[in-house]
């Protein structure tokens, strides 16, 4: 590879690529606004309260997301602070939406970890941290709402560490909660922040209840190592209130001087350094309707390595040819502006006439392609048919796209190929697929729900070579590679027995590649 140059240095070391993860209502859409806030990006943060929202959440720009209140698709939020150049992935809380926040953070370098102070660690946060750890992926945490009444701060930290095993180094301590919050002192500036709603609003010396706490934690704490951090061994933890704006604008310093710049990524040729001199990129989402008004479809890019710069000419290692970028757009949710160049860690929206999916490698030489994203087992399944003969080409147009953007995995029973069979993750998915084929296709549709819970990819490619039950069904998936749907895990064991010479897989590539590995 040539050597880097300074510029490409420069920029690289100034670039932070993050996303929030949470479990549902823990705040991490108030989070993002008051992030964007500290960074100058917004002038007035929307607070998410369901239907009584006058303003609506930056980072929510889909209408079904400003109706519930709830963030629905993975959105890039990109803005300068403090001479960084921030790229913020703001994922789906809710758990129906995890294979969008997976794909999400394949293209972050670290990850927040936002947790709610009542309740410490619930299901979508292990969940998600998981990925995270997976991956390698530095953590960073956030104790959220500290200005209502919460467990005690030592309770949440030993859950962390044995929960999910994983250190923990406090850079901030809180007094109290609740009514009784009176703020948090900065281990990391030794300095008191006395919270501006509190009695002692005013007062800058420390509350003597501290000095025993600080003590414990300088004894009995982890030592503070950035190469733990590095690793993801150790979190640094914050605390804080994201709906008073307590602790965020901290937080985001020492985050940014912390979190690791844009990291090698892993292909087929081994892990690349972000500074290689040549351009590579991966499209980690597409997303289709972002404009309602222009139908348009707009796949997300991650550079992986080298400078991008508008108009350039690359190799799509899928299709085996060449591309001209003329239009790379970059974001702010919804709002979008012309970028002339872009360098590793940066998100390029790419207008997409349909040659993009999910996991597709773009690069300056080509002869490489970055490890593939997965499609993982839906847990439910419907059979699904036009109602209107003469909205047939509107979807199966619908279909299409939402399907590439991974939105629904769709399966066509073998032999039956007019049957259409689709696959979803949890049932609200399936809502926000019927509203939007519905709003922006035009399209109804007649469902039926079916009784399976689980799909296997097979190893071989000839349905009259497997000996099935009456309970299952085999259907081929959109690259026509063979699927068996199961009602059960009973009904999965039964067809291994009956099949020993078969493999079965349960997402839709093969073990032997990275990505496969992970399994939120």
């Amino acid at each position: 590879m040539d050597q880097p140059s300074t510029q490409i240095l420069e920029e690289i070391s100034k670039r932070r690529t993050f996303a929030i993860i949470s479990h549902p209502d823990a705040g991490k859409t108030t989070l993002t606004e008051k992030l964007l806030l500290c960074g100058g990006a917004i002038h007035q943060a929307g607070v998410v309260k369901g239907k009584r929202l006058s303003r609506k959440a930056t980072s929510d720009w889909m209408e079904i997301e400003k109706k519930r209140g709830i963030s629905v698709t993975s959105t890039v939020l990109q803005f300068e602070y403090g001479g960084y150049h921030i790229n913020l992935l703001d994922t789906p809380g809710h758990e129906d939406f995890s294979e969008d926040t997976y794909r999400t953070l394949t293209a972050a370098d670290s990850a927040v970890m936002l947790i709610d102070a009542a309740k410490g660690i619930e299901p979508q946060t292990l969940k998600l941290f998981q990925v995270c750890r997976m991956r390698h992926v530095p953590i960073f945490t956030f104790i959220n709402k500290l200005d209502r009444d919460s467990r005690d701060p030592f309770d949440l930290l030993q859950e962390i560490e044995s929960t999910l095993n994983i250190l923990t180094y406090p850079m901030n301590w809180p007094v109290a909660s609740g009514s009784e919050f009176q703020g948090v002192y900065d281990r990391h500036r030794g300095r008191w922040q006395p919270y501006p709603r509190s009695a002692r609003a005013d007062d800058l010396t420390p509350p003597a209840s501290l000095a025993e706490d600080l003590l414990l934690l300088d004894e009995a704490g982890e030592i503070f190592d950035r190469q733990q951090i590095a690793q993801g061994e150790l979190t640094p933890v914050f605390f804080g209130s994201a709906l008073a704006n307590f602790g965020v604008a901290t937080f985001l310093d020492q985050f940014l001087e912390l979190a690791p710049a844009p990291r090698p990524q892993h292909t087929s040729a081994g892990f690349l350094p972000a500074h290689t001199s040549t351009f590579s990129g991966f499209i980690f989402k597409i997303q289709a309707n972002m404009n309602p008004q222009h139908r348009d479809r707009v796949a997300f890019l991650r550079v992986g390595t080298g400078r991008f710069e508008r108009g350039m000419t690359v190799r799509h290692q899928r299709l085996g040819r060449t591309l001209t970028l003329a239009q790379p757009q970059n974001f702010f949710a919804q709002e979008r502006a012309i970028l002339d160049q872009a360098y590793p860690g940066d998100i390029i929206g790419l207008f997409d006439p349909g040659y993009f999916r999910i996991g597709d490698t773009l690069s300056e030489r080509g002869g490489f392609h970055y490890d593939p994203l997965p499609q993982f087992s839906p847990e439910h399944f419907v059979s699904v048919s036009v109602t209107d003969t003469l909205k047939h080409k509107q979807f199966h147009k619908g279909l299409q796209q939402l399907s590439e953007e991974g939105a629904v995995q769709i399966f066509r029973v073998v032999n039956r190929t007019e049957d259409v069979v689709l696959g979803f993750v949890g049932r609200l998915q399936f809502e926000v697929f019927e509203y939007r084929m519905q709003t922006e296709y035009g399209a109804s549709f007649s469902k039926t729900p079916l009784p399976y819970q689980h799909a296997r990819w097979l190893s071989i490619d000839e349905p009259d070579a497997i000996q099935k039950s009456y309970t299952t069904l085999l259907v081929r998936d959109a690259d026509d590679r063979l699927v068996m749907l199961f009602p059960d895990e009973f009904a999965v064991r039964w067809a291994k027995e009956k099949n020993p010479a078969i493999e079965w897989f349960p997402t839709s590539y093969r073990p032997d590649q990275a990505a496969a590995e992970v399994m939120p």
